[in-house]
């Protein structure tokens, strides 16, 4: 048989004040810090879907790297290309100087650059456009992957050039 003292009850009273007062106060933390909570953990969630959609592009698109002798021929390709739907732009960069070894021979050519945005998918047709459009004996196709950029910038080549059928 179990005998209550008075005093146990006001222990027990003092314990739920004690424990009341705890639950008010962290739910009033709780309340104060929630914003800041919510704004952090939606800052890593779009983050978190940034980064997933980046990675899922990284590859999708490369730059081809085209020189080519003069600004009449870089323009007739650049033309072609945009038109065809094989590259969405293309940069005609002027004035560069090649230093190669062709036939036995040192050359130095004062050339133009092209630098054609597309998809990697479509790089065997572009290449195949430039080489039969292009006046040098072997024509310069170079490219490489485009990691990361500006997605709204690598969405519109994407919407630009298709895939292909």
């Amino acid at each position: 048989m179990k005998v209550k003292c008075k005093g146990d009850d006001i222990n027990l009273s003092l314990r739920w004040v004690m424990n009341s007062k705890q639950v008010i106060l962290l739910s009033l933390i709780g309340i104060v810090c929630m914003p800041l909570l919510v704004s952090v953990f939606r800052r890593f969630l779009t983050s978190s879907v940034i980064h997933v959609q980046a990675a899922s592009r990284e590859g999708m698109y490369s730059i081809a790297y085209v020189t080519v002798p003069n600004e009449d021929v870089g323009k007739k390709i650049a033309h072609g290309l945009v038109k065809g739907k094989l590259a969405a732009c293309v940069n005609l960069i002027p004035k560069i100087t090649s230093i190669y070894e062709w036939q036995g021979k040192m050359e130095e050519d004062s050339e133009i650059l092209l630098m054609i945005k597309t998809r990697t998918s479509r790089l065997d047709e572009l290449t195949s456009f430039v080489k039969a459009n292009h006046p040098y004996e072997v024509c310069e196709v170079i490219t490489t992957p485009i990691a990361s950029g500006n997605p709204q910038y690598l969405e519109w080549i994407g919407q630009i050039v298709p895939d292909p059928s």
